[in-house]
């Protein structure tokens, strides 16, 4: 169980990265929690008695809280919570007193929300993916077979419905709903020819693009004072609802044997994630590699395998995109990338 100091330092912590990542009001909850939460109500005592590792890097504790408050002013639930939420801006003993009426008012449902993971399927990482799907169609010239592992609502899988400019070069439907434009840094990606013949994903729990339920969870989880965010989020969920791309329920290790035993003569098997991994626990993470080498060591010309990753990998400047490709099972780190998309360094394959 985490003692009551490390749930307030999971909270201190998030409120940091918050900050860095452009959201100061989800920043200013998390240090609000961090300081005032108390044992005296169900939502304070489960927070502050978590059983678990609460911090960012694990359970994300905080992310779980912010996310159920937000929910309950997307969806009306709460008037006086939403009259203290962005747009609006009050003293934090204001926003206080109504969350902590907020949570009197909802306990059921905030404690209900803290029992799940947060799910952003965060819409501009596809943003730094598509120059790692276009080194792959230039290096093999083949269909790409896509695998993604914690794939949400699918919203990372349909990356070729959006539109693109990245550095010098544009790619996509300039009439797509969803328009990603990266701060780029590094030469132009290769501009290849892409085909996607198979989309698929799995996830621990899959969200349908077209409930209005899942659609309000991963909303709850976009920081309430980023609306470019939202609106990207709406776009890309429209998109989706006519023909949603596949996600099974399924957790990564009994899910890829499965789909990697299929024959995939003609295309490049892709399995790719994005700040998804990095949730495993070690164990599992050397299993999932395992899995992914002994299916590596079975490609041929014919039937290549890549593995196309954006995850944290301990340095502070963003998260490492890395590719690596089989047959010959060589890796190389592409480039770095902010965690939510808005800015890409690339270097690409050498």
């Amino acid at each position: 169980m985490a003692d009551e100091d490390a749930v307030r330092e999971a909270f201190e912590r998030q409120a940091r990265a918050c900050a860095a990542l452009g959201s100061p009001f989800t920043a200013r909850l998390c240090r609000m929690a961090a300081a005032r939460l108390g044992p005296s109500d169900p939502v304070g005592r489960t927070i502050l008695e978590w059983p678990g590792d609460a911090s960012g890097g694990s359970d994300a504790l905080p992310l779980r809280f912010t996310g159920a408050l937000h929910a309950l002013v997307l969806s009306g639930r709460d008037a006086a919570l939403q009259a203290v939420y962005p747009p609006h801006d009050v003293s934090d003993d204001d926003l206080w007193k109504a969350i902590t009426a907020a949570i009197s008012r909802h306990a059921p449902f905030i404690l209900d929300r803290l029992t799940s993971a947060p799910q952003t399927n965060e819409i501009r990482r596809s943003a730094v993916l598509l120059p790692g799907f276009l080194t792959i169609a230039a290096r093999f010239g083949l269909p790409l077979d896509l695998l993604e592992i914690g794939a949400s609502a699918g919203l990372n899988l349909q990356w070729d419905r959006y539109h693109y400019r990245l550095g010098g070069s544009e790619w996509g439907d300039p009439a797509s709903a969803v328009h990603l434009a990266p701060d780029w840094q590094g030469p132009n990606p290769p501009l290849a020819d892409v085909r996607v013949r198979h989309r698929l994903g799995c996830d621990l729990n899959p969200l349908d693009p077209t409930s209005p339920d899942d659609r309000l969870r991963l909303m709850s989880y976009v920081w309430a004072d980023q609306r470019d965010r939202m609106e990207r989020l709406t776009a890309a969920l429209a998109i989706a609802a006519p023909a949603p791309p596949t996600v099974e329920r399924a957790d990564a290790l009994s899910w890829l044997p499965r789909v990697l035993a299929r024959p995939a003569e003609g295309a490049v098997r892709v399995i790719y994630h994005s700040i998804a991994w990095q949730y495993l626990p070690p164990d599992d993470q050397a299993e999932g590699e395992a899995i992914i080498a002994e299916a590596g060591s079975r490609a041929t010309p014919e039937a290549p395998l890549a593995r196309l990753a954006m995850e944290a990998d301990g340095n502070t400047d963003g998260a490492a995109i890395s590719l690596q490709c089989w047959p010959g099972g060589e890796r190389q780190e592409l480039g770095r990338a902010d965690f939510h998309g808005r800015w890409v360094k690339w270097k690409g394959w050498s």
